[in-house]
């Protein structure tokens, strides 16, 4: 009996050994990374909290540079002026204030000549305009796009505010021939602090073309508001007038709107303007930032819907 007993227990062990090496011979083996090129996607809804993820745009910023380039070639696209649009609008419109607003209404200057005042207004005013017409119609303009690609939305209305800048450059030489007339230049450092001013341009106008595109999504209203709106900036973002020279509770009333800080810092950078009031600025720059991140929030909370809705 106890010979059968120990004959059954090694039969059991030789069994158990065996199955063992064939589970083993028959495991796969773990994947193996190939010339260190394999990447894993992990995808997640998108985060509505008010963020950019700047490794993701870093990702698709060939996209964003194409998206850049193709606006700049389809906005001159088939006129008989091309780019030089970029150069006759500041001036015409320049011209048109000076003549209304610097000879029949006598609006203040300040220390500058009034040509000189108007001209370094109207081409930060011009390029917020131009920015915020298209950055609030980035996503109903792009209906193919956006319904038929994966890419991060804002793409399109950072898009949308990088293309004036090329207008803008291209605008220059108009500032630069008043500035020679008048002999009126940059005189000390503050001429490094332009980017800053055209930055906080470009941040306020990012910030209300989220809002706007987004609230575009549902209402097509959008459309219709923005062409009333645009030619009231100018009068209350001192394009046409020097805001130090106002009372001071007005200039605390225009320090609301960004653009004045703007226009403001931008003249005393370039045309060596009356330096604005630090305080005031520091409400400006309040202000966008503030509009930078609800319209922000306002985007990613309609991100999702985005492609169904519109």
């Amino acid at each position: 009996m106890s010979q059968a007993r120990s004959t059954l227990d090694e039969r059991a062990k030789a069994r158990t050994s065996s199955e063992g090496d064939v589970s083993e011979q028959q495991a796969p083996e773990a994947p193996t990374e190939t010339n260190g090129t394999s990447r894993v996607t992990v995808i997640r809804p998108a985060s509505q909290w008010p963020r950019l993820d700047v490794p993701e745009l870093w990702h698709f910023r060939e996209l964003l540079a194409t998206l850049v380039w193709r606006d700049v070639v389809v906005r001159y696209k088939q006129t008989f002026l091309g780019i030089a649009w970029a150069i006759l609008v500041p001036a015409f419109t320049a011209l048109v204030y000076i003549v209304v607003f610097g000879k029949f209404a006598s609006f203040p200057s300040g220390p500058l000549h009034y040509s000189v005042l108007v001209v370094a207004g109207v081409l930060p005013m011009q390029y917020f305009t131009s920015s915020l017409t298209g950055s609030s119609m980035s996503l109903a303009n792009n209906l193919q796009l956006v319904t038929k690609v994966y890419f991060p939305r804002v793409l399109l209305p950072l898009a949308a505010v990088i293309v004036p800048m090329v207008d803008l450059v291209v605008g220059l030489p108009v500032l630069v021939v008043v500035m020679w007339i008048y002999e009126s230049w940059p005189q000390g450092w503050e001429i490094l602090l332009a980017p800053a001013f055209l930055a906080l341009a470009l941040v306020a106008a990012l910030g209300a073309g989220f809002f706007l595109s987004a609230l575009n999504v549902r209402y097509r209203d959008v459309r219709y508001v923005i062409p009333v709106l645009l030619p009231v900036l100018p009068l209350v973002s001192g394009v046409i007038y020097e805001p130090q020279a106002l009372e001071t509770k007005w200039q605390w009333v225009l320090s609301l709107n960004p653009m004045t800080t703007v226009i403001s810092g931008w003249r005393w950078c370039v045309v060596d303007g009356v330096q604005p009031d630090p305080q005031q600025s520091a409400v400006g720059i309040a202000v966008a930032l503030a509009m930078f991140l609800v319209g922000l929030t306002v985007f990613r909370a309609t991100e999702p819907k985005i492609a169904d809705t519109i």
